[in-house]
């Protein structure tokens, strides 16, 4: 059967609307963006412990004291492990997304209650939507709009669009017809008889409906965060990139709290709206009896009101209003050091390269100390890429080029500068441990298969050096049909390192130079007589277009940057020692010891 070319006409469609329509997509994201950035900070200007108590008060208002209590002791729990501010970023990103999403599909929902085509033409399509894999719709996503919250919100909304659209029209056709007959009898329009009558009956389905579209949000925070929509997805996605387990925990169990709460406080708000609903209430509470009553117990809707308001003003009294001071917290850095940025904002992008992250943090501790406001971005290569050349990131420390990272400079090159080389030559390998005695060169490896249980342990699938791997190196030296690369991380190829080191057994894993993996294993590089990977690349700074003209004397300052392979190496073995999560701080302590590269030029 002939090749189907259905990608390269997707492909070309979206390079059509990127080309026609970028007008529009900016007034989405400057729209998208305005709301969400309105809402969190809402979210954020309070302390936490009182948005904590405000967001309890509403809990004991919808199902009565114990959810309170609960409600509270969780959102504690989420400040306690120092992550309230990503959790309210991820609930601003729901709760636009959620919002938005009503907005489409409450209306398409009704229309299509009303009428059968309508229904039968919107079925396959939310079919499509609702099945298709979520992460695939960050592709456009990001071609779109960009790195950062946006797309991650756009994906959400189109992913949870389509049991807010089923749900109301549901509702609605299982509103008793009889009913509905009756209104008409009566002269009620169409119009009143759907507002009277139709949405009132159908609202405890209508509200199922927005509880599962805030929880399709939430299974979405970590896909958004792996293009730098940040909050606790992010969080998450930097667990998975280290293997943190610890902080994956806090991150997820911070997620299970905040779906917890919304799931339940939409379930009650449901019933409360709902005239059915307030009458199974009703007749619960004047049943209830003893201690059942006192937890079950629900303030009226005024008294909550006068309980949120007294808390706020107790609060302000004690000034617990958030903390003006932590903004600017190294704003200049020890004496001596200039404050040329004034508070500027810069972003870093990185992968979680190990010299990756020694380059990227060091840079956001000189800069802070210059007065700068940095935020270091973890994100997947392409979209640290398509994000410099949309001017979503500004710049970053570890691009390899002129071959390892060559696909995505000939993508992208036009709009974005290099700012010259910091480190050079690297070299990218394969690495087996010392005690594989008979494996020397590539070419050993052919027939050996079955001792490294076929298997070649890969990183970052969209590292250059995987493409390298699959589509030079392995059939180059007739290794593609007997091994199979393992796409997965860095972390994780150091992890199954060290754990196959520790036992003794045979590994082969995607490795490079420098890398602080051969300063704590005996480990053999693998030869290559035949030139398959390639000559060394050098490590470049590379940034968006228009920055030196921007911030000149930060480019110059990343122009002339240069570390040794001892420098670079002590930094990465600092950061190892230091532990996951205490970048900074080992880098300033490094910092201490190397004090002439905090002079910069």
């Amino acid at each position: 059967m002939p090749r189907l070319n259905l990608g390269s006409w997707v492909d070309s469609g979206v390079d059509f609307l990127q080309s026609h329509l970028s007008w529009l997509f900016d007034a989405i994201a400057a729209l998208v963006t305005g709301l969400y950035d309105g809402i969190e900070a809402v979210l954020s200007a309070p302390n936490p412990l009182l948005l904590a108590g405000v967001l309890a008060v509403a809990a004991w208002w919808l199902r009565g004291l114990l959810a309170a209590l609960l409600a509270f002791a969780g959102f504690a729990l989420v400040d306690s492990v120092a992550l309230w501010p990503e959790a309210m970023s991820t609930l601003a990103l729901v709760l636009v997304a959620t919002l938005v999403t009503l907005v489409f599909a409450i209306p398409m929902g009704i229309w299509a209650s009303r009428s059968d085509k309508v229904s039968a033409t919107l079925k396959p399509v939310l079919d499509f939507m609702q099945t298709m894999p979520a992460m695939v719709y960050l592709i456009p996503g990001i071609i779109f709009f960009g790195v950062g919250v946006v797309p991650g919100i756009i994906a959400t909304i189109i992913f949870s669009l389509a049991p807010g659209v089923r749900m109301t029209e549901l509702g609605i056709r299982q509103v008793d017809a009889e009913l509905v007959e009756a209104a008409e009898a009566f002269g009620t329009t169409p119009r009143n008889t759907l507002v009277r009558v139709q949405l009132p009956l159908a609202l405890p389905t209508i509200m199922a409906g927005i509880n599962q579209v805030i929880m399709l949000g939430l299974s979405m925070v970590v896909i958004a965060g792996m293009v730098g929509g940040g909050g606790l997805g992010g969080a998450v996605y930097r667990a998975i990139g280290s293997v943190d387990i610890g902080l994956g925990f806090e991150a997820g169990i911070s997620i299970v709290i905040l779906a917890m709460y919304l799931d339940r406080m939409t379930g009650a708000l449901g019933r409360q709206v709902s005239p059915l609903g307030r009458r199974a209430l009703a007749k619960a509470r004047s049943a209830a009896t003893g201690t059942a009553k006192v937890w079950s117990h629900r303030p009226q809707p005024v008294f909550a009101v006068a309980s949120a308001v007294v808390l706020a003003l107790v609060a302000g009294g004690l000034g617990v209003f958030g903390d003006s001071g932590k903004s600017q917290v190294n704003a200049v850095g020890g004496a001596g050091v200039e404050n040329i940025g004034k508070g500027r904002k810069l972003s870093i992008g990185y992968i979680p390269w190990d010299e990756g992250i020694a380059s990227t943090f060091l840079w956001k501790e000189l800069l802070e100390r210059r007065g700068y406001q940095v935020e270091a971005k973890q994100l997947e290569l392409g979209a640290l890429f398509t994000g410099l050349a949309g001017g979503q990131v500004d710049f970053q420390t570890d691009a390899w080029l002129p071959t390892t990272q060559s696909e995505y400079w000939k993508k992208y090159g036009n709009k974005l500068d290099d700012l010259g080389t910091w480190y050079g030559p690297t070299s990218i390998e394969l690495a087996v441990p010392s005690y594989m005695k008979d494996v020397k060169t590539l070419a050993d490896l052919k027939g050996k298969a079955g001792e490294f249980k076929g298997r070649i342990i890969g990183i970052e699938p969209s590292a250059g050096a995987m493409g390298l791997l699959k589509d030079k190196v392995l059939p180059q030296y007739g290794l593609d049909g007997e091994y199979k690369v393992v796409d997965g991380s860095t972390p994780g190829m150091l992890a199954e390192l060290k754990r196959a080191y520790e036992k003794k057994e045979p590994v082969a894993v995607v490795l490079w130079s420098p890398h602080w993996a051969y300063a704590s294993y005996e480990l053999t590089k693998l030869e290559d007589p035949q030139g398959a990977w390639g000559k060394g690349d050098g490590i470049h700074n590379v940034a968006r277009k228009g920055f030196a003209a921007d911030e000149p004397k930060v480019a110059q300052w990343l122009s002339s940057f240069k570390l040794t392979e001892a420098q670079l190496t002590g930094l990465e073995a600092k950061i190892q020692e230091s532990g996951k999560g205490k970048e900074q701080q080992a880098v300033r302590a490094w910092l201490a010891e190397h004090p002439e590269v905090a002079k910069l030029a």
